[in-house]
């Protein structure tokens, strides 16, 4: 057994412990740092070849490697853009050099511009909804933009579609003879050349209403009236018919009991057919379009949901579109999904937020700002959003605390310490019998 060997070998195991002690030192540093992954030393042995009664001692290799897959603990807080991931995945994030890189710290906050940057200056990436809901790009990253949550100024969106659902009785009284004026045909008041007469809007004619919006943002409300018909009216040997005719309740009468007669004609007409089940006849008249030339606008209205049913009238009615309204925070769903709240409407998605995986987690490359760079070894990089392909969910109002086992550091302290001190000592022990050998001289 060479001397020097065996002081090599307790030099290669102080260095291994020194590493160990590193790993340590860097994990209690780091034991309140948002999404930090511990750090652990491996040892293997490095053995060298022996002959005859010799044995030549080798040494002692360190590998560090990094608990990736493993959670932290879920933390509370009171920002609505504190993110954290409760399952599988990584936020897509930009540094300042525009480098695209992984990370599970989600202390999010605006920056100057708006942009949700961590703590380590890592700026959130997301797709954009301004085109339409996005879809994702599986393996890259491109498409992807800053998400923004400094949405100042008023927004506002005209209405260009609305449904209408219900029931419409099938024992009303059917309206009969030319002589009777139908809403459709009772449009404008005698000053403007109409009829001036008011049509049925007791048991035979059915109303509801329903708001839309301009280009503007202005409010529009419509006032819709159903009329069963038949005879000279219908077109309908075996079915059921109703009249239904759209009028801007701007236009309406206001000096007497009735909205009749409106100062300007309907803005929209349709006929919807009923068989004998009271279900509606699939001839595309269910469908038709509001055209209101004070507007400029043109809202595709949806009655396909009606039905003709023996039980009272029955309606509900939407548009979509959105008053003009100023944006009053936002907010982050599940899905990565984040919304603009408005002081009036409803919530308006703006971006989605992707979640990016590799095959080998615990194999990525850990760089400064506790992002993480995919290399050969942990596989290529494949994105998708939350809840899908395995991913967890985005969770707003939480961070993802180190995974840190404390105690566990401090007992790995004590270890390498211990280890240290032994190694150092066979160190010592070679170098007094140096000592004795170059002593033999004398």
């Amino acid at each position: 057994m060479s001397i020097f060997g065996s002081m090599k070998t307790a030099v290669s195991g102080m260095n291994a412990q020194a590493n160990k002690l590193s790993t340590v030192s860097d994990n209690i540093a780091n034991v309140n740092t948002t999404g930090y992954k511990s750090a652990s030393a491996s040892f293997s042995s490095l053995i060298l070849p022996s002959g005859g009664g010799s044995y030549n001692s080798g040494s002692v290799e360190t590998n560090v490697s990094y608990s990736v897959t493993q959670q932290g603990d879920a933390i509370s807080t009171n920002s609505g853009t504190d993110l954290s991931i409760r399952g599988a995945g990584f936020f897509v994030v930009q540094g300042a050099d525009g480098k695209t890189v992984l990370t599970r710290a989600g202390d999010f906050t605006p920056d100057a511009n708006g942009n949700l940057v961590n703590s380590a200056g890592y700026t959130l990436m997301g797709y954009s909804y301004a085109s339409g809901a996005p879809a994702v790009v599986v393996n890259g990253f491109d498409g992807l933009v800053p998400i923004n949550v400094n949405q100042n100024g008023l927004a506002s969106e005209a209405s260009t579609t609305g449904t209408f659902k219900g029931n419409l009785n099938s024992n009303a009284t059917v309206v009969t003879g030319s002589s009777v004026a139908l809403p459709s045909k009772a449009n404008t008041d005698a000053s403007t050349g109409g009829t001036g007469s008011t049509p049925p809007v007791t048991t035979n004619t059915q109303k509801s209403s329903v708001v839309a919006y301009d280009k503007l943002g202005n409010s529009v409300m419509y006032d819709v009236y159903y009329t069963k018909i038949s005879g000279a009216d219908s077109t309908a040997a075996t079915s059921d018919q109703w009249e239904v005719a759209v009028y801007r309740h701007a236009d309406a009468n206001t000096s007497g009991s009735s909205s009749f007669p409106y100062s300007a004609a309907p803005v929209g007409t349709t006929t919807l057919t009923f068989d004998a089940n009271g279900n509606q006849v699939a001839d595309g008249k269910g469908v038709f379009n509001i055209v209101d030339p004070k507007t400029g606008g043109t809202i595709q209205m949806d009655l396909t949901g009606m039905t003709q049913k023996a039980t009272d009238f029955s309606s509900t009615g939407s548009t979509n579109g959105q008053a003009a309204s100023p944006v009053t925070g936002v907010t982050i769903d599940k899905s990565g999904v984040v919304y603009a709240n408005y002081k009036t409407g409803d919530p308006k998605a703006i971006y989605q937020i992707p979640l990016a995986t590799v095959a080998s987690p615990d194999k990525l490359t850990l760089m400064s700002g506790n992002v993480y760079q995919a290399n050969a070894d942990s596989g290529v990089t494949v994105t998708s959003f939350a809840n899908s392909n395995g991913l967890g969910y985005v969770q707003s109002n939480s961070l993802e605390a180190s995974n840190v086992d404390l105690a566990g550091q401090l007992t790995d302290m004590i270890q390498a310490q211990k280890s240290y001190t032994a190694n150092s000592k066979v160190f010592q022990t070679g170098t007094d019998l140096l000592d004795v050998l170059v002593n033999l001289q004398r």
